[in-house]
């Protein structure tokens, strides 16, 4: 059975939540063990959506052992009764059943995006590591800060397909902003009307993560940080309908009040990493 992968960033770990928890046609759902899987595991469970997790360097074991499996359940019993694969390969020709597809999700940390390099060369790495055992890989990542921007041509000829977080426009996103405001128009359209001038952007992850411990793993950590954030006039809440994180607004309301920031609300949207999702998950 297929394999779609997904590298994710953990300021996405909301939006991967949703698309993997809602999806109830998965073969498997494998979750890499690591120091950043425990958000995901956590709320992934409190849906009733129970992954697999396993080490990135234990993954190509288990596939090969469920593979293995799954074709002696279906080989024993043909080879006991040798019609059946006339008749089941007759339904199949007329009513072509929908592939089934093992995910394997693999969140990387937060705070890598502080330096967009660090994030290129993580990315790079899992990309080549996961590509090994992988038919399609999904980046749920922007560009961010255009470190990202060059995948496709740098992959070109990888040998496993890679999919991004597009638009409506088939633009990949520039950053989770984006991807939570419904794409790269929208974003630049907050920007032009004011509302971006000076305004900082929560989502859920980003309003609970701004003061995160250990500093390696922090959004905003440095002085530096802190004083530039003194310059902006707002904080803008997102809201796109995911509540995984039940103290959105305590958390910006405590950002807001630390920053001397108004805030201000604006709709978000699931669509972009919805239909991202699915256009990857979609195998012939």
């Amino acid at each position: 059975m297929p394999v779609l992968s997904i590298i994710a960033c953990g300021m996405l770990e909301d939006e991967l939540t949703y698309v993997l928890s809602g999806d109830r046609e998965l073969a498997q759902l494998i979750l890499v063990e690591n120091s950043e899987h425990f958000g995901l595991q956590r709320k992934l469970k409190s849906l009733g959506c129970h992954p697999m997790l396993v080490p990135l360097d234990r993954v190509p074991e288990i596939l090969i052992r469920e593979n293995n499996q799954s074709l002696l359940a279906i080989l024993k019993p043909l080879n006991c009764f040798h019609f059946i694969k006339k008749i089941r390969h007759k339904l199949e020709k007329q009513h072509k059943p929908k592939v089934k597809v093992t995910v394997i999700a693999n969140i990387l940390k937060r705070g890598l995006h502080a330096d967009v390099e660090k994030v290129r060369v993580e990315v790079y790495r899992k990309i080549m590591e996961m590509s090994r055992f992988s038919d399609r890989i999904l980046i749920f990542y922007g560009t961010c800060g255009h470190s990202l921007a060059n995948l496709e041509k740098d992959f070109e000829s990888l040998g496993c397909q890679l999919y991004f977080l597009k638009d409506k426009k088939g633009g990949t996103v520039e950053d989770c902003i984006s991807a939570a405001l419904g794409g790269n128009d929208v974003y630049a359209r907050t920007l032009v009307n004011g509302e971006g001038a000076g305004t900082f952007y929560l989502t859920p992850m980003w309003a609970s993560n701004w003061e995160e411990k250990p500093k390696d793993n922090a959004i905003i950590s440095s002085e530096f940080d802190k004083k530039f954030l003194k310059l902006y006039g707002r904080a803008a809440k997102i809201n796109t309908g995911l509540s995984y994180e039940p103290d959105f607004d305590k958390n910006v309301r405590d950002f807001a009040r630390f920053f001397n920031l108004k805030i201000v609300e604006l709709q978000g949207s699931k669509k972009i990493a919805e239909q991202s999702y699915q256009n990857a998950k979609k195998f012939p």
